[in-house]
């Protein structure tokens, strides 16, 4: 089994089920992303209560865009991973090039149907839905400044373990 785990600054935890057979390009990011503690110390940067909760941006502005791309695993980019935006999915944001997720990702709040074959689902929170819930809770400033947490909701940090070898690393240029 491949498992993330997010390790915020107020104690709690989440952790995810990763599908690198599903997603083997997604998945290789993440953890090569999380194991170098790229994400130490970032803040979720978007909150939208009963939607998701969204991470990654090196400057926590989810408008910065990625130094690098992905190949977007879903459907709608012609590969069908079978892996849905449910509560707790883990899944990378990305603009409107299909090709264009990077380091930003999100954990779904509540079920996201409309996102299905839209964007990369990984993975399925195990663990953690408490945290979840309580970051999703949040005040913000609103739709107008992307739902940025009033108060910063900070991420210790994010590592990737694995019981199986991981696929290999492979961004576009």
């Amino acid at each position: 089994m491949i498992r993330a785990i997010i390790k915020m600054e107020d104690g709690s935890e989440m952790t995810f089920a990763l599908y690198a057979k599903q997603a083997p390009l997604t998945v290789a990011n993440f953890a090569d992303l999380a194991n170098s503690g790229y994400f130490d110390g970032l803040e979720w940067c978007r909150v939208v209560s009963g939607y998701v909760i969204q991470s990654g941006s090196p400057d926590n502005d989810i408008m910065t865009d990625s130094p690098f791309h992905l190949f977007g695993e879903f459907a709608e980019n012609g590969v069908d991973t079978g892996l849905d935006h449910r509560r707790g999915a883990i899944s990378m944001a990305r603009g409107d090039d299909p090709n264009s997720a990077g380091t930003q990702f999100f954990v779904v709040h509540q079920e996201a149907k409309k996102l299905n074959g839209r964007y990369a689902s990984f993975g399925y929170m195990l663990s953690g839905f408490e945290a979840l819930d309580r970051i999703a809770a949040v005040e913000t400033n609103g739709p107008e400044n992307w739902n940025h947490p009033l108060q910063p909701q900070l991420i210790r940090s994010v590592r990737v373990e694995a019981d199986e070898p991981l696929p290999p690393l492979r961004r576009l240029p």
